[in-house]
């Protein structure tokens, strides 16, 4: 039995904050509601078919009543009145009660759609089940109404981060039914099904949405399947896992014709950033997505090679290389070759090609003026996108995290025997380092500073000096000092962390929450508990991952950002999902957990227990083992199929010995 169902990933519409408009997905198209209704429908994607423009509104006629949906608030008769619903992966649900008298006589029905995208065509199914709630047989007819707009036909090489607007150069948007008409008994109930989608694409909507939910219970079971369970009398903590596990299912796409299958997107929900950035992709959760994925996951780091990451941040569908050179992309990808070389052994030839991406990516920004030893990364294009002057040029992180590459690429070389200059990558990487500090750090402020091309330096409080830190690049007495920005008031809100201490007068704002402050993108909060973890911090990194465990209980997956200071995220502007959302859970299995892949293939576990409660984690399969986590406040245990491991001295449990280890026994 695969470890979670879909049911397990049910949640309850009443509960959701904003965005609120929430997207379903099937792996090759997507579809939103109407807002305020409980059977309408509004626009979908299928790549390369768009029709954001898309409308399907219902009313009912019952013994001759129009009955609307989506009518205007107010008192009276408004309609059909939204009473809930519940989304999992596969199909939106909504309830709807209709309750007024008219004439003397009163109808009373209950109503509930259930809209599922349709997987391998383009467009959705929408049944309408009606409940008659009164003693008395009605007659009812459902009138469905299609916008008369047709689909845009947009080539996988242009879904980008915009979604795709509305045109005219598509197939038309048509409507099929099973019947609009029936009689409903006293306590009666029926079902019309609707299937909207592209002329010329028909097909049959009631066996298209069971297509589509053994889809998606084939994909639970593939992208799950050696993922443990998290259960745990922490409150929050098990639904917060849940719904970031479910943020990196959302951005699962398995179209044929696309260049990976799957091919997981940035984003991609709402049709927007139904592209692949390296930063996010392998920068935030690369770990868990290598369990996800499997062997796959070496297709994925494929197609990123393939494309020129001097020139873009991110491939499209078809694997077209996007946007500009961006700062991160090298580590990004680096970080996600270790986490796949952990669980197989990776060809020396990929190690080689990685090692080349990164150097070109290097030569992509000129080096310092003062030693050439650090890179200047340009200006917001290639780094934050804030909207301030500040965190740009030379700066400490990505530096930092070039100086993790060039040591982890001579890591998977000693792993793949790639023919790489290991004792000269290892020496760059020290200077680096060494440059880093020299040049940046800021003894007085107890900050880096950022230089530009003038001479012109920024303390921008930005949260990406905690990558630094994350990088190996600090000291410990340096080490100490930004961790002590990390308190209420500066990088921490009640409800997450800000991306810009709110004490930096200069370039913390409350527009831009994304990498400007008054919140962060969705992966920053984990990321930060992760590094504390990793540092041993582990009270304040459970301070710090506690502040969004409100996150599991609001969304069905997680938003690209949202606010620190209050629970929510902006209504509009941004990507609906963000596989980012993985950083979560990844976050929770090699921090709290302590999980420690190596490249050699070796798994080490130095848990870090936490005083609010216990948390178990079973089913982990990592190289054929099976592995099961108790972290209890005061003790730990771990298990490898079904015996129990006693850790070292230092603490850590070796839970799965080096590959050299099972070819000598």
């Amino acid at each position: 039995m695969p470890p979670y169902s879909l049911a397990d990933l049910d949640f309850d519409l009443r509960r959701a904050l904003p965005p609120a408009e929430i997207w379903v997905g099937s792996g090759t198209g997507t579809v939103a509601p109407l807002p305020a209704t409980v059977c309408g429908v509004g626009g979908w994607f299928a790549p390369p078919y768009a029709a954001p423009d898309s409308r399907l509104t219902i009313s009912l006629d019952v013994d001759g009543r129009r009955i609307t949906d989506g009518g205007p608030p107010g008192a009276g008769d408004r309609g059909i009145l939204a009473a809930g619903g519940s989304w999992r992966p596969d199909r939106l649900v909504r309830d709807g009660t209709y309750h007024q008298y008219g004439d003397g006589e009163l109808v009373s029905l209950a109503v509930r759609s259930t809209l599922t995208p349709r997987h391998g065509r383009p467009g959705y199914i929408l049944a309408i089940s009606v409940r008659n709630r009164t003693d008395r047989q009605l007659r009812l007819t459902v009138h469905p109404e299609l916008s008369s707009t047709r689909t845009r036909h947009v080539p996988l090489s242009e879904w980008g981060w915009v979604p795709p607007g509305p045109g005219t150069d598509g197939d038309a948007v048509t409507v099929v039914d099973s019947g609009l008409s029936t009689t409903l008994d006293p306590g009666g109930e029926a079902t019309v099904t609707l299937g909207v989608q592209a002329e010329g694409k028909i097909g049959d909507p009631a066996p298209d949405g069971e297509n589509t939910t053994r889809q998606w219970e084939d994909r639970v079971a593939q992208a799950l399947g050696r993922v443990p369970v998290l259960s745990t009398d922490i409150p929050g903590l098990e639904q917060y896992y849940r719904r970031s596990l479910v943020s990196g299912l959302v951005c699962w796409w398995d179209d044929p014709s696309f260049v990976t299958t799957p091919f997981i997107a940035t984003s991609g929900l709402d049709g927007g950033a139904l592209c692949a950035y390296a930063w996010d992709t392998g920068g935030y959760a690369p770990n868990l997505l290598s369990l996800m994925l499997g062997d796959r996951v070496v297709d994925l780091i494929e197609s990123m090679l393939q494309a020129d990451l001097t020139d873009h941040y991110a491939i499209a569908p078809d694997g077209t290389g996007l946007g500009v050179a961006y700062a991160y992309s090298g580590w990004s990808l680096v970080a996600l070759c270790r986490a796949a070389a952990a669980e197989r052994p990776l060809d020396s030839k990929l190690i080689r090609r990685m090692y080349d991406a990164q150097l070109s990516l290097d030569e992509r920004f000129p080096p310092d003026h003062q030693t050439g030893v650090l890179r200047d990364y340009g200006d917001q294009h290639n780094l934050l996108e804030m909207r301030g002057a500040g965190w740009e040029h030379v700066v400490a992180s990505p530096n930092a995290e070039r100086a993790w590459s060039l040591e982890t690429l001579a890591e998977l070389a000693e792993a793949s025997g790639a023919s790489l200059p290991v004792a000269e990558l290892r020496e760059s990487a020290q200077r680096i380092r060494d440059e880093v500090i020299r040049q940046l750090w800021d003894d007085e402020s107890g900050w880096f500073r950022s230089r530009h091309p003038d001479g012109h330096t920024e303390l921008a409080y930005s949260i990406q000096a905690f990558d630094a830190l994350r990088a190996g690049a600090c000291p410990p007495a340096i080490a100490a000092t930004l961790i002590k920005q990390i308190r209420p008031g500066a990088f921490l809100g009640d409800y997450g962390v800000s991306s810009v201490s709110a004490e930096d007068e200069q370039h913390y704002e409350t527009g831009d929450i994304d990498w400007s402050g008054a919140g962060a993108y969705t992966g920053e909060a984990p990321q930060l508990a992760l590094t504390l973890w990793e540092r041993g911090e582990s009270e304040l990194a459970w301070d710090v991952l506690r502040r969004v465990l409100w996150m599991g209980d609001h969304y069905p997956y997680f938003p690209q950002d949202h606010y620190c200071d209050k629970p929510g995220a902006p209504a509009s502007g941004r990507r609906a999902n963000v596989i980012a959302g993985l950083t979560g859970a990844e976050a929770i299995l090699t921090g709290l957990a302590g999980l420690q892949p190596r490249p050699d293939g070796s798994l080490l576990i130095r848990p870090q227990p936490v005083a609010a409660g216990t948390v178990e984690l079973r089913g982990l399969v990592y190289r054929g083992r099976t592995i099961d986590i108790v972290i209890a406040p005061d003790r730990y245990q771990v298990t490898v199929d079904g015996r129990s491991l006693n850790p070292g001295p230092d603490g850590h449990v070796l839970a799965v010995l080096p590959r050299s280890a099972d070819q000598l026994g």
